[in-house]
């Protein structure tokens, strides 16, 4: 399925999430286990009864454990309600 199909309901924002390194600054490879669940990502799609305080494009940090994942061979979207949104990056 692609992803461009999927919208976000009018409360939800549409993120696409950074990726964690698959190294440590050592160089070790670290196993799914081991790595942290990122809380940056940039908006893809708003929600039509959010307030326009993020718009597509934006970086934003998230609670750690928040929201839906959707992955596909094109990648990877959560979708967040707005209260998950701690803070617009930049």
């Amino acid at each position: 399925m692609k992803l461009n199909n999927f919208h976000p309901m009018p409360e939800r924002v549409m993120v696409e999430p950074e990726m964690t390194p698959e190294k440590s600054k050592g160089g070790l490879y670290l196993p799914d286990t081991a790595k942290e669940r990122t809380q940056f990502g940039k908006v893809l799609e708003v929600g039509s009864q959010l307030p326009k305080y993020v718009k597509s494009g934006d970086k934003i940090l998230f609670d750690k454990f928040a929201g839906t994942s959707v992955g596909s061979d094109e990648g990877l979207v959560l979708f967040l309600k707005m209260d998950d949104i701690i803070a617009i990056v930049g």
